[in-house]
């Protein structure tokens, strides 16, 4: 941690492990204010992770490296309610994550952030910076949590299925799979259109079923969806 902060000086970081099998686990954190760390075991680790940009990553199994986070966020992510009530309670104003895979099914994000110590960006020779060193801190991660384990596949499909169940189970609300794929996919981020791309199909036909799945829930806005569907997020396995 004294290399890495000489290299890419950094006021916060994160330590998470991401599984096949179960949810993540926080290894380290370093942060100014203590409540964030309350936070994240109350509110991340339980299911709001599977709205995080970085898991993203996790599920699909992108290659080891350095990533910036306002490189791989959904296009509408900073007008989120995750990313207004959460990530914003963290007072970051930026962050890098640096991906690796010390076993099979395990992925270590370290993710160094800039907050309101600071209140400075990353600069675009702090970023270079990052992608040289990724190798080692990749290396490095590899050497430490080898002994990590975790099993089975794991997919965007299986969130889907799993909210699916949720919502069933616990709101008495049957979703078909595209809705709960459109639901999930609204809750991270991506904006209409971005979702019709996504899935291949026009942003009117994405509004269609926004439509029906607003209605469904006899909800009618975003903000309803979020409050509606994030507690059942931590219990999609069951």
């Amino acid at each position: 941690m004294r290399w890495l902060r000489a290299c890419l000086p950094h006021d916060c970081v994160t330590l998470l492990a991401y599984f096949q099998d179960r949810m993540p686990s926080s290894l380290m954190t370093q942060n100014m204010h203590s409540w964030v760390q309350d936070n994240m075991e109350k509110t991340y680790l339980t299911g709001a992770y599977l709205l995080d940009p970085f898991h993203d990553l996790h599920i699909n199994k992108v290659p080891a490296g350095a990533y910036r986070l306002s490189d791989i966020s959904p296009d509408q992510f900073r007008r989120h309610r995750y990313f207004l009530e959460y990530y914003c309670n963290t007072t970051m104003i930026d962050e890098i994550g640096f991906v690796a895979y010390p076993s099979e099914g395990v992925s270590l994000h370290l993710c160094v952030g800039r907050d309101d110590q600071s209140n400075l960006r990353f600069s675009p020779r702090n970023v270079d910076t990052a992608h040289q060193i990724a190798p080692v801190v990749s290396a490095l991660i590899q050497n430490h949590w080898q002994d990590l384990t975790s099993r089975g596949e794991y997919a965007e499909g299986d969130i889907i299925q799993g909210l699916i169940r949720a919502a069933d189970r616990n709101l008495g609300i049957s979703l078909s799979p595209r809705q709960a794929e459109v639901a999930m996919l609204v809750l991270q981020g991506h904006s209409s259109a971005a979702i019709g791309m996504r899935l291949g199909v026009s942003y009117q036909t994405i509004k269609v079923f926004r439509r029906q799945l607003y209605q469904k829930c006899q909800i009618s806005s975003q903000a309803e969806l979020f409050t509606l569907l994030l507690p059942l997020l931590g219990a999609r396995r069951t």
